[in-house]
């Protein structure tokens, strides 16, 4: 967003609107969009234009003919001018790294997204809240990250557990309830879905 800002700001345009658009749960909200915008905004040398965010997203169910319209929409209600006293994108609380237990490292790579990488993402999601594992910030026990690829492809959906080094593949959204419930709350990890991890000697 930041290198299209300053791509638009070089091209002399005198105003920008940014309209978020809604992926899926978990979302991440316009307050995002302010805090990046107004970063950039800050950090800006030169022309910037003004720079509108509203505060309404576009359904990931929106069509390609209806684009316009929705856009046109969330235009016409709540927008937002840029002003660069938004609060920056760090935070006190971001500062150290996270007491957390387990990392799940969740691939988000064409194929596992293909195989259903974002209906596992959410069942997770839901799973942590469930059991009580996403604590007040989501990372205080279980810490989610989505990567790009992780490689073993073939066995798309992929996900791996840290620190316990342990890989699973061909994930669905039952396959990850059960990984929360044996693996991250039993300590049991789920020897039907885990895959064979070779190590090189260093060297």
């Amino acid at each position: 967003m930041s290198d299209e800002l300053s791509r638009l700001a070089d091209a002399g345009a005198a105003g920008v609107a940014l309209v978020g658009v809604d992926l899926g749960f978990p979302g991440v909200g316009t307050s995002w969009l302010r805090r990046v915008a107004a970063q950039w905004w800050r950090e800006r040398s030169g022309h910037r234009p003004e720079v509108r965010v509203a505060a309404t997203t576009l359904g990931r169910d929106t069509t390609t003919d209806a684009v316009g319209d929705a856009v046109a929409g969330a235009l016409a209600g709540d927008v937002r001018t840029v002003t660069g006293r938004e609060a920056p994108p760090t935070s006190t609380a971001w500062e150290q790294v996270p007491a957390y237990r387990h990392q799940v490292l969740v691939c988000r790579g064409p194929r596992c997204t293909a195989r259903g990488a974002e209906r596992n993402a959410e069942a997770l999601t839901r799973a942590l809240v469930e059991a009580g594992l996403d604590g007040d910030l989501g990372d205080d026990d279980v810490l989610v990250a989505h990567t790009g690829c992780l490689f073993p492809c073939n066995q798309a959906p992929v996900a791996c557990v840290q620190p316990d080094d342990v890989w699973y593949g061909r994930l669905d959204p039952a396959a990850v309830r059960e990984l929360v419930r044996e693996h991250l709350l039993a300590g049991r990890p789920l020897a039907a879905r885990r895959l064979p991890r070779a190590r090189r000697a260093l060297g």
